[in-house]
């Protein structure tokens, strides 16, 4: 049998495992919740729109949530990933449209930071307000935990699931003994080994800085002060570079802070973002 004909059935196959309606096979999966103005959460690397289960439970009274399975991750896992951030925040902007979403509130974390921030460089028009969460203008993370490098060789030698237990454990505070560690390890391990190093090679390639200049969107810049994949510097460089941002630290956390201190980081965002923009 061709090689393209195995791939084929293996990805309907996936696609049939996950419950996805074949006519949207190639299309991004969404979670969504609520109604109001649209909110749209994109997550960071090796998670998926599952991490946003108590944001979910917060906004969904006020705001219309939305929340995309990036490609290659969560329920997306059945998609081919792109190696770069635009084209990433180009298929985001594209299925957002598909879910008839015009214009909406932006949050990003981490990678999904990286993602925000090209569609909002890209699509100003549609942005009404932005949130820069756990993340920064330069994809090369010369602040993480180890290096870009590193994280492809692990993966490639240890395989998915040591990789994902050792990176979730750097997003919190108290490592794997965390309350939200399990629910990360689960998320990531979704994730296919294509979208795991697709991913690692977006970020090398990508800076954001010169875009910063094209943000219009009032922007509010989350950090967590104990963040081990984001230093002071990558947060500090968006806060000066957008126009109209703002800056909350919060202390005592590391890089999930909107899982670390919920309740704090569901206060903080509620209410930076109007219900009617």
């Amino acid at each position: 049998m061709p090689e393209s004909s195995v791939a084929d059935i293996k990805t309907v196959t996936a696609v049939m495992d996950r419950g996805v309606d074949m006519e949207k096979a190639g299309q991004l999966i969404f979670e969504r919740q609520g109604s109001g103005f649209p909110l749209v959460l994109v997550h960071g690397y090796l998670a998926g729109a599952g991490i946003w289960r108590e944001q979910f439970e917060f906004f969904r009274d006020r705001f219309d949530v939305l929340a995309p399975n990036l490609p290659g991750f969560g329920d997306s896992a059945h998609l081919t990933a792109p190696d770069t951030i635009p084209e990433f925040a180009e298929q985001v902007l594209d299925g957002l449209q598909e879910q008839g979403v015009e214009r909406f509130h932006l949050l990003g974390h981490s990678m999904g930071g990286m993602i925000v921030q090209s569609m909002a460089a890209r699509a100003p028009q549609r942005i009404a307000s932005l949130v820069c969460y756990g993340t920064g203008p330069v994809g090369a993370l010369p602040d993480r935990f180890e290096t870009i490098e590193t994280s492809r060789r692990r993966l490639e030698t240890d395989g998915m699931e040591k990789t994902v237990r050792r990176i979730a454990a750097t997003w919190f505070l108290d490592g794997d003994a965390s309350g939200g560690y399990e629910e990360c390890v689960d998320l990531g391990l979704k994730a296919s080994m294509q979208a795991a190093l697709a991913s690692l090679s977006a970020w090398e390639t990508w800076d954001g800085r010169p875009d910063l200049s094209a943000i219009a969107a009032d922007t509010l810049v989350v950090w967590g002060d104990r963040d081990r994949s984001y230093g002071w510097p990558q947060p500090e460089a968006l806060w000066r570079g957008i126009a109209n941002s703002s800056l909350a630290v919060v202390p005592g956390c590391a890089h999930n802070v909107h899982m670390e201190k919920s309740s704090l980081f569901n206060t903080i965002i509620g209410d930076f973002l109007p219900t009617t923009p």
